[in-house]
């Protein structure tokens, strides 16, 4: 395929944070996923880890790894971290994530300061168990807004302290598969029209109101997002970085000009998460990425 024929990609996810899976376990139950009895192997998890790095770094991403904390199993997924952003005026931002279980809400008094030090100043919905509860993994860049998940983890009201804090458009969408609990387990943005979606992941009216946004949509259904993880990638330029791509996916994504590349990560799924929820880019920039709204707005899809 000719250098011509190759999509440019995404503005943004040249820069990423990462947890070192040095304490990654599986000790309870927060996602249809985990069980306790069966338990990743260390060895193997931080082979798969590392691996998935040096692809990174090797399509030119770099990649700024946090010390886990041992009494935090699940803060290997790094994207839950907090909203890691440009703002319009050039400043860095981390939106930090206000967990909707207890069990990772610690993961944030050492996020913050890990950020902090990246450039990006921390903000807060809430803490604490205190305030809106908002997970990073709910939320993307794409077209016009902020695009963000809620129900299972993410509460509405976050969406409006958003809008506000960040001052850009957020548009909801009513997550209700108890499987897809984070948006980035059902939609990957691939460039400024394609994006892999899995509708089943939320209300007729929200599913409805993806796939208007998406100009380009590639579908997945239900047991594709859930059995390969497919929707739970990430893009570095015209590369996609999959744990798993069913054959008519790679088909489509090659004919849109991408590259495919597959990094195992299974250990990481026996804990709820794939690739995207084991990066969290931080170089979204308002006015590239997503257009700034003084003021902020949300727009919700209709009830069900």
């Amino acid at each position: 395929m000719s250098v011509l024929q190759r999509t440019r990609g995404l503005g943004w996810g040249q820069r990423y944070v990462a947890v070192e899976p040095t304490h990654f376990r599986v000790d309870y139950v927060i996602n249809p996923f985990m069980d306790p009895a069966v338990q990743p192997d260390p060895v193997l998890a931080m082979s798969q880890w590392q691996t998935m790095v040096r692809t990174l770094e090797g399509l030119g991403a770099s990649v700024d790894v946090l010390a886990q904390r041992p009494d935090a199993p699940d803060m290997v997924y790094a994207m839950n971290l907090g909203l890691g952003l440009v703002r319009a005026d050039g400043t860095r931002q981390a939106v930090m994530s206000h967990m909707r279980y207890a069990e990772r809400r610690m993961e944030t008094v050492s996020a913050g300061p890990f950020f902090a030090g990246l450039g990006h100043a921390p903000s807060y919905v809430g803490s604490d168990g205190v305030g809106a509860h908002l997970e990073a993994g709910d939320a993307f860049a794409f077209g016009d807004a902020l695009v963000v998940g809620y129900g299972p983890r993410t509460e509405e009201l976050a969406l409006k302290h958003l809008a506000a804090d960040l001052g850009v458009r957020v548009r909801g969408l009513r997550i209700t598969h108890p499987g897809m609990y984070h948006l980035d387990l059902a939609f990957c943005p691939l460039d400024e029209r394609r994006a892999l979606v899995c509708p089943s992941a939320l209300d007729a009216p929200s599913a409805a109101a993806l796939l208007e946004l998406v100009p380009e949509p590639l579908v997945l259904t239900e047991e594709e997002a859930l059995t390969t993880f497919a929707a739970n990638s990430v893009v570095v330029g015209s590369t996609v970085v999959m744990p798993a791509c069913p054959p008519r996916v790679r088909a489509k994504l090659e004919e849109w000009g991408f590259d495919v590349v597959i990094v195992d990560v299974s250990e990481f799924h026996k804990g709820g998460g794939s690739i995207r929820c084991l990066t969290n880019p931080i170089d979204i920039t308002v006015g590239r990425d997503l257009p700034a709204v003084p003021g902020g707005e949300v727009l919700l899809p209709p009830e069900a």
